[in-house]
C-alpha cells in the first residue's frame, strides 16, 4: 500500500492513490500547539502526531509514504526504515487544502457551528509568531547589527574629525598637515589644547617621536592661527574627547564582534577576519544566504551597481566587491586582483557552507590553501600582461 501524508492546520491525514483517507491524527484544540507541530514538520522534524500516524500505517502494511516536504521524507526514511517519496505538490495535498472545512467536520475536529477559516487564521498567527521569534534568535542577526553599528561609528567619527580639523585649524592650522593620522590628531588636542602647550617635552610625553615633535613645536611658535580664549579651547577639547569616546566604543564593539564571529561563523572569520566576514554576512542578508550564494556572486558582493551598469552599457564587469578590503587583493598589483578575488571568493563560499551545514573547523586549512594559490598567482603573473596593439586605420 502506498499513501501520501499531508499535514494541515487540523492535523495529519494519510490518503491512498484514490484520494481516500486511510488514517489521520488530529492536533489538540490549541492553536499554539498546532502551529508548533506544523513548524517542526516544515523543518523536516518528526512530531509525536506523525510518529503515531506512521506507526499505525506500518501496522496496516504500508510500504511507501509520500510527503510534500523533502526533508520530512528523508527524516522518516532514516528513522522508520521505510521507502519514502517527495511530491512538490500532489493531488492529495490539493484535495486536503480544497476540502479542509468538510474534512474538519467529518473528523470531528470542528463542530457544525464553528468556522474552519477562524481556526486557520488563529493557527497562522501563532505560526507567524514562532517564525518571527526564531528569526530574532538567529545569532547572525547580531553579527549584522554589530557590523552596521561599527560602520556607523566609523562614519560618525570621520565626519566629526573633519569638523574638528576645521575648528581647531582656526587656532593652529599647521597641525593639520603635520599630523595626518586622525587618532593622533584627536588625542593631541584632547591632551594639550592650546597651541602654546605643543612643546617638544609635552609632545614626546604624548608618544610623538622627537624629530617630529620638534617640527610640530616649531610650527606652533610660528603659527598664523588666531588666538582663542580658555573657554574656546575647552569646548574644542571636550569635542575631541567625544570623538575619542566614539573610537573607544568602536573598538569595544570590534572585540565583541570578534567573539561573536567565532561562535557564528568560525571558518569565515579564520579565512577573512571578523570585520570583512561580518560585512559579507550583512551584505548577503544572513549567513545562510551567504552559504547558498555561488562564488561568482560572493566575488562581486557590494559592487552590484557597477555590475548592472556594465551589463547595461556593455562595459567591463567589476572583478571584486567588498572582498577588495582583504589585504591579498588591495595590496596586489592591479592585473593580479581579479584572479586573487576569484580564488578568495571560492574559499569564502566553502567556509560559509561548512559553517551553516556542517560546523567543522576547516578555516585554517582553507586559509593555507588560499595562501598557496595566491603565491602561485604572484609567481605566474609577476609581470603585467602586454597591451594589445591597436590596428591602424585603413585608408
Amino acid at each position: 500500500m502506498e499513501v501520501t501524508v499531508v499535514y494541515c492546520p487540523i492535523g495529519l491525514l494519510a490518503l491512498d492513490r484514490d484520494l481516500k483517507t486511510v488514517d489521520y491524527v488530529l492536533y489538540p484544540r490549541d492553536a499554539r500547539k498546532a502551529a508548533e507541530s506544523i513548524h517542526k514538520l516544515s523543518e523536516g522534524k518528526i512530531t509525536a502526531e506523525l510518529n503515531k500516524l506512521l506507526g499505525r500505517l506500518i501496522e496496516k502494511g504500508c510500504e511507501k509514504v509520500f510527503f510534500e516536504n523533502e526533508g520530512l521524507a528523508k527524516s522518516v526514511s532514516r528513522k522508520f526504515g521505510i521507502e519514502t517519496g517527495f511530491l512538490r505538490e500532489g493531488k492529495a495535498g490539493n484535495q486536503v487544502r480544497r476540502m479542509l472545512g468538510q474534512i474538519a467536520l467529518e473528523t470531528g475536529f470542528l463542530k457544525g457551528d464553528e468556522s474552519v477559516e477562524e481556526w486557520v487564521r488563529n493557527v497562522s498567527i501563532e505560526l507567524s509568531k514562532i517564525r518571527v521569534r526564531l528569526a530574532m534568535e538567529k545569532r547572525d542577526a547580531l553579527v549584522m547589527k554589530a557590523i552596521e553599528a561599527i560602520d556607523d561609528l566609523e562614519k560618525t567619527s570621520n565626519l566629526l574629525v573633519n569638523r574638528l580639523r576645521e575648528w581647531y585649524g582656526l587656532h593652529f592650522p599647521e597641525l593639520d598637515s603635520l599630523v595626518k593620522k586622525n587618532e593622533t590628531y584627536v588625542r593631541l588636542i584632547g591632551l594639550l589644547g592650546d597651541r602654546e602647550a605643543f612643546t617638544v617635552e609635552n609632545l614626546t610625553e604624548a608618544g610623538i617621536p622627537e624629530e617630529r615633535a620638534k617640527r610640530i613645536a616649531k610650527a606652533s611658535t610660528r603659527s598664523i592661527g588666531a588666538s582663542l580664549s580658555v573657554e574656546d579651547i575647552e569646548r574644542i577639547r571636550e569635542f575631541s574627547n567625544l570623538i575619542s569616546e566614539i573610537d573607544k566604543e568602536k573598538r569595544r564593539l570590534e572585540r565583541y564582534l570578534d567573539s561573536l564571529m567565532s561562535e557564528v561563523s568560525p571558518n569565515v572569520k579564520a579565512l577573512v577576519g571578523p570585520l570583512l566576514g561580518a560585512r559579507l554576512i550583512s551584505r548577503a542578508g544572513g549567513l545562510e544566504n551567504l552559504a547558498r550564494m555561488p562564488a561568482s556572486t560572493i566575488q562581486v558582493l557590494g559592487a552590484e551597481k557597477a555590475l548592472f551598469r556594465a551589463l547595461r552599457r556593455g562595459g567591463r564587469p567589476p572583478k571584486h566587491g567588498i572582498i577588495f578590503q582583504h589585504p591579498f587583493i588591495h595590496q596586489a598589483p592591479r592585473w593580479q586582483r581579479g584572479k586573487i578575488a576569484r580564488a578568495l571568493a571560492g574559499k569564502i563560499s566553502i567556509a560559509a557552507k561548512v559553517d551553516v551545514f556542517s560546523g567543522n573547523r576547516i578555516g585554517d586549512r582553507l586559509k593555507a590553501d588560499l595562501e598557496k594559490r595566491v603565491a602561485e598567482i604572484r609567481e605566474k603573473y609577476r609581470k603585467p600582461p602586454a597591451k594589445p596593439k591597436r590596428k591602424g586605420r585603413r585608408r
